[in-house]
């Protein structure tokens, strides 16, 4: 039986002092490239902010902020805050 863990919801300023060391052997999900583009074209144009969950060393974890850009590998959110994208689980609107 799989059991679905809540997000702990987190302050972004938290993310930097995260621990992201083992390293996902996923390819990005092309579907979660699509949505991240579209967040950063909505964070660039109405500030618009989203509900990042993700994956830190530590377990599940979820921001809500505007992400600026989205990178290869990285996405940089309000405050030249950078997450790894292949820890990234999922991306919703607020």
């Amino acid at each position: 039986m799989h059991v679905k863990l809540q997000p702990e919801l987190i302050e972004k300023e938290i993310i930097p002092n995260l621990k992201f060391k083992k390293q996902s052997e996923e390819d990005i999900n092309p579907e979660l490239k699509r949505k991240l583009v579209e967040a950063t074209r909505l964070g660039n144009s109405y500030k618009g902010k989203m509900r990042i969950e993700f994956e830190d060393d530590e377990g599940l974890k979820a921001v809500e902020t505007t992400i600026w850009a989205t990178g290869q590998k990285y996405i940089c959110l309000k405050g030249g805050i950078w997450l790894p994208i292949s820890r990234i689980r999922n991306v919703k609107t607020l």
